[in-house]
């Protein structure tokens, strides 16, 4: 044993009495056990040691410091080291000399606890590659046993591929490089990744240095994601974006490539320190729009599948890689402002009918409501002047109605068309959007694509009647039903209405007539083309008063007329004896007067 010191027999031992049995000599007890302790080490409890490993087994590990006594240590306590052997040299703590059984205590995880924190800062300086016993997972990353410290590994740092599944490493010895200590925490940060860049950083130069745009190379899948796929080249990255994957519309990279694939890509561009490299898959295979059939040629029905959509139009797939767009005005003959996806949605399968084709450009334009005829070639034989339809209400304007007969074939009722005898302000009044009105075409405006539609013409004019009936100076009764600032608007027999001012408003008592209320109504103007008449209640009983003023004038004028001969008579034959006839009269009335 290497740290047991030279020993020779005592000069005056007594060999002759120790053959008789007389072990009695001269050397006391204390010198016995001077001279024993001095053939070993002299330790001290709570000490750290070196010793060597003298035997081992699947749980304990005997390790030999040159004392009286080997001290055992549980295996586990090596577990960062799992190549440990017979001969290695060990670290260890002496926590007691001697316990009760005599037996000699140490732990290796105290030793190397004691030593670890001004190891691990001179591997922080020296950069010195050090082992570690990953323990457990933790948040972002795993828990590193480093001599006997819990360092940090983030997840990021175990290897330059993205992990997938942290549970692998857990229970394994890796070797780490220590990247950051926080002195005041005393925390600790390692990486394995750093072993491994140093490596690949090589490897990359070499690489990089013999990049050029257009090179094929041989890569493998390293992640994916939404917006494309990066591609390990040999310890360099690339992306491939994913416009780039495939001549068609790709909505997931996933349904191009799997993780960890083999693919040959093409290098499109790279930064000038080449730290980004631009990749293609679908570069190596020829463009769909080469390979398109060339006898393919505008007014041709195609066959394809919707693949995006929005408000102005659709794109439609009629090969991998071929699309064309049918624009929401190509899509129906209506000049109604749509949105294309009342009429179809994404996955679709369309027909449509080529309208432009541009190869040098790779553009196509498509129609789907040139698969119908236009309504407006015929429209003359389908719906000429004076025909009847039903037809529904698409919008509303101050001015009238808009209305849809079939897809595409729109028209205008106007205001003033919409009824003989209602005085309509506004449209909402009469119909509403959505509903189904019946009307005859008025006038058509083929270059315009829009007709002249009446609803009103579906019955005869009942001004034609009413012409009769309201006359100028006849009289009806009538109900106020609606008062404005200007007069009244008074509702007629047959469902007619008058208009009457305030002044015409007044009663024979000097009130003014009220809402809702019931009176009789003069008519004072008829107007068949503007479909006016103007009433007046007051002029019912002013007109009555007038008439009775001029009778009574014209009475008295033929009374003057009859008495003037008459009393010319009377002068003339008048006598004497009749003027004192009449002055006995006269005298008469005076005295009954007076009576």
């Amino acid at each position: 044993m290497e740290n047991i010191k030279d020993v020779h027999p005592l000069d005056n031992f007594d060999w002759d009495a120790y053959e008789n049995g007389d072990s009695t000599t001269n050397v006391s007890k204390e010198d016995l056990e001077k001279a024993y302790d001095s053939t070993l080490n002299k330790v001290n409890d709570r000490e750290v040691v070196d010793g060597t490993v003298i035997a081992m087994n699947k749980r304990e590990v005997v390790v030999n410091i040159g004392y009286k006594s080997d001290g055992i240590i549980p295996l586990s306590e090596f577990r960062y080291n799992p190549d440990l052997k017979i001969g290695d040299k060990v670290e260890v703590y002496i926590e007691n000399q001697e316990d009760k059984k005599g037996q000699l205590i140490l732990s290796h995880k105290k030793a190397r606890a004691t030593r670890s924190w001004d190891r691990v800062n001179a591997a922080l300086e020296n950069e010195e590659i050090i082992k570690g016993y990953i323990k457990c997972r933790t948040k972002g990353g795993m828990i590193v046993d480093v001599f006997g410290i819990e360092a940090f590994l983030p997840g990021s740092q175990i290897d330059v591929k993205p992990i997938r599944d942290y549970d692998v490493f857990v229970g394994k010895t890796m070797e780490f490089k220590v990247v950051k200590i926080n002195q005041e925490f005393k925390n600790v940060v390692v990486s394995h990744k750093a072993l491994i860049e140093a490596e690949l950083e090589q490897q990359k130069k070499e690489i990089i240095g013999k990049l050029e745009k257009g090179q094929v190379l041989e890569g493998t899948v390293k992640n994916i994601t939404s917006y494309g796929v990066f591609i390990d080249l040999g310890g360099v990255d690339g992306l491939i974006h994913i416009t780039d994957l495939s001549w068609g519309r790709v909505s997931d990279p996933h349904e191009v490539v799997q993780l960890d694939q083999k693919l040959n890509v093409v290098i499109l561009d790279f930064d000038d320190e080449k730290k980004r490299i631009a990749l293609g898959l679908k570069q190596l295979t020829p463009h769909p729009w080469d390979s398109l059939d060339p006898n393919l040629k505008v007014g041709d029905h195609v066959k394809g599948k919707v693949v995006v959509m929005a408000d102005y139009g659709a794109f439609v797939e009629i090969a991998p890689g071929v699309e064309g767009l049918i624009h929401v005005s190509e899509m129906s003959w209506s000049q109604h402002l749509r949105s294309a996806q009342d009429f179809m949605k994404v996955g679709d399968e369309v027909e449509a009918v080529i309208l432009t084709l541009d190869r040098e450009e790779r553009k196509m334009s498509l129609g789907i409501k040139q698969l119908k005829p236009d309504p407006w070639e015929s429209i003359e034989d389908k719906y000429p002047v004076g025909s009847k339809h039903m037809a529904k209400v698409r919008n509303f304007t101050n001015f009238g109605v808009f209305v849809e007969i079939e897809e595409g074939v729109d028209g205008l009722i106007h205001i003033s068309d919409l009824s003989w005898t209602k005085k309509i302000k506004h449209p909402s009044e009469f119909t509403q959007i959505g509903s189904d009105i019946e009307v005859v075409v008025l006038e058509i405006d083929k270059e315009n694509r829009r007709l002249s539609l009446g609803h009103k013409q579906l019955e005869e004019n009942p001004w034609d009647v009413f012409e009769t009936v309201f006359t100028v100076g006849s009289v009806h009764e009538g109900q106020i039903i609606e008062m404005l600032d200007k007069g009244a608007v008074i509702a007629l027999p047959y469902g007619v209405e008058g208009f009457a001012t305030p002044k015409h408003l007044v009663k024979e008592d000097g009130t003014q007539a009220q809402l809702d209320e019931k009176l009789s109504f003069k008519v004072i103007e008829f107007n068949k083309d503007a479909k006016r008449i103007i009433l007046s209640h007051s002029r019912i009983f002013e007109d009555a008063a007038k008439a009775e003023e001029k009778a009574e004038k014209k009475a008295k004028k033929a009374t003057k007329k009859e008495e003037a001969p008459m009393l010319q008579n009377q002068a003339a034959s008048t006598t004497l004896g009749d003027i004192d006839a009449l002055a006995a009269l006269k005298e008469k009335l005076e005295n009954d007067n007076n009576k």
